[in-house]
C-alpha cells in the first residue's frame, strides 16, 4: 500500500483567501442579534421581563432552558 504525497515546487505559493470584512459586517451582526433574541427567549422569558403573557414561550424553550442550565421552576 504506497502513499505518495505531493510535494510543493519552488514556483508555488499558497495565499489564505481574503475575507473582505465589509461583507462579512452585516451577516455577523445579523447573526449576533439573532443568537442575543434567541437567548432571552431561552433563558429570560418568563416572569416580570415577559414580553409575551402566558406560558406558551417556557414551554416551548422549557427542554432547551434545562440543557442550557437555566432554572426555570
Amino acid at each position: 500500500m504506497a502513499q505518495t504525497v505531493a510535494q510543493p515546487t519552488a514556483g508555488t505559493s499558497v495565499a489564505p483567501a481574503k475575507l473582505p470584512l465589509k461583507e462579512i459586517a452585516p451577516w455577523a451582526v445579523f447573526f449576533g442579534v439573532l443568537m442575543l433574541v434567541l437567548l432571552y427567549f431561552v433563558g429570560a422569558e418568563q416572569g416580570a421581563t415577559s414580553v409575551f403573557s402566558g406560558t406558551d414561550v417556557h414551554e416551548w424553550v422549557h427542554d432547551a432552558r434545562h440543557l442550557l442550565g437555566f432554572p426555570c421552576h
